[in-house]
């Protein structure tokens, strides 16, 4: 069958083996305990069943190194005093053959004014556009804490890999703290975390090395980062290609290229029955440069897409986000020969005015909603009401969650 291409093993450089080129791609859950940020047993529920819907990796929503730096309501915050839940959702997320990673980040100034009273970045740099008075002005980092937040960091990977996940994956991308330390538009500091592309991604770099520290060779790092923030003074794709090849030696095992950032972001269009696979002419480029695994994530909706992407653009992993939650199922539907393609509901209020400005908070929410659905084994409820997810936002975050936060 033409489409076993999609289903044949992947061997990591450290030697670890995924089972098919399935990846889902992070998407924040919102489901912690709202005062301490645990995980609960709706995220063992909701990975086991993706897990035995036959995604060879699953990759968590954004889980946060410090309390007091939330992206938004609902994150999880990695926490030793969360162990046995920690366990219990690792053990969930690997039935079935599945690697299960975390995916380890820090807000900086994407810290909405919802969850945070303060916030901090490389440099005390607003977010700009519509969404400004939604975050919080952050202040410049000082050293110190600088050093302090490569060991949260390196810590969060040690529980990771104590609790029984497979992996970590970094959150270099979408603007948070370690894309803002990219980005010459965020960070205008100028000591060696600052000024040329190789000081700006030596926080990455520091956060990469002492992870790998504190979890040994044979524990899998991976990485999410943008190809550009696409912005005129921000991130660019032959920075973002220096800072690949960088990590791709020091050994990093596996990258997931994305792009955007709160500001300009490329995939709120992910919807109906259009197909516009994201970054994949990019990724071409950084193919021929290093030997580190490929994973593309954005726009894929028809089979055959996906297998040419395997098959003839040599990308190692396909990573889905939204489709998996409309259908958890989809690796074991795609192997069977159940499914060709998927179709996304574009969902609205009925007012085109109030679409165009919510339209990045309908979607967040509406698949918030089906992922809750779907962790309270419940069926997802597909629909085109946008009143209904936002009702839900409110139940479940209270009112401010309807104020600006990740898109």
């Amino acid at each position: 069958m033409e489409n076993q291409i999609l289903f044949t093993p992947l061997k990591l450089k450290n030697g670890a083996v995924i089972k098919n080129r399935f990846l889902k791609s992070a998407m924040s859950e919102g489901m912690a305990n709202s005062k301490t940020n645990s995980p609960n047993e709706l995220h063992v529920n909701l990975y086991r069943k993706w897990a035995n819907g036959g995604t060879g990796l699953l990759i968590t929503g954004n889980v946060m190194i410090d309390r007091q730096a939330l992206g938004e309501p609902g994150n999880v915050v990695i926490d030793e005093r969360d162990m046995e839940m920690l366990k219990k959702w690792a053990e969930a997320g690997k039935e079935n053959n599945t690697h299960i990673w975390i995916q380890i980040n820090h807000p900086g100034k994407q810290a909405p004014k919802s969850v945070a009273k303060e916030s901090v970045a490389p440099s005390a740099i607003e977010i700009q556009g519509d969404l400004k008075s939604g975050f919080v002005k952050p202040r410049e980092l000082t050293k110190d804490e600088i050093k302090n937040l490569i060991k949260r960091f390196g810590k969060a990977a040690e529980i990771a890999k104590k609790s029984g996940f497979t992996g970590v994956q970094i959150h270099g991308a979408h603007g948070y703290l370690i894309s803002q330390f990219l980005s010459s538009a965020d960070n205008v500091r100028n000591d060696e975390y600052g000024g040329s592309i190789e000081n700006r991604m030596r926080f990455l770099v520091d956060v990469y090395n002492e992870m790998r520290e504190k979890v040994g060779k044979e524990f899998p790092i991976g990485l999410k980062i943008n190809s550009s923030d696409f912005s005129n003074n921000g991130f660019t794709e032959e920075e973002s290609i220096i800072v690949i090849k960088k990590m791709s030696e020091i050994g990093v095992d596996l990258i997931e290229i994305s792009g955007g950032n709160y500001e300009n972001s490329k995939m709120l269009s992910e919807r109906g029955d259009n197909e516009k696979v994201f970054f994949i002419d990019y990724a071409k480029k950084v193919l021929s440069l290093i030997d580190t695994p490929i994973v593309v994530t954005g726009g894929f909706k028809k089979v055959e897409t996906m297998q040419k992407a395997i098959k003839k653009e040599k990308i190692s992993m396909i990573g889905i986000a939204r489709p998996i939650v409309i259908y958890p199922n989809l690796p074991n539907e795609i192997k069977e020969g159940n499914i060709s393609s998927v179709s996304l509901e574009r969902l609205t209020t009925g007012f085109k005015g109030l679409d165009k400005k919510l339209g990045g908070l309908i979607g967040l929410s509406y698949y918030e909603q089906q992922i809750r659905r779907l962790a309270q084994n419940k069926p997802v409820k597909i629909h085109r009401n946008a009143w209904s997810p936002l009702l839900f936002t409110i139940l479940y975050h209270g009112k401010n969650a309807l104020k600006p936060r990740r898109r």
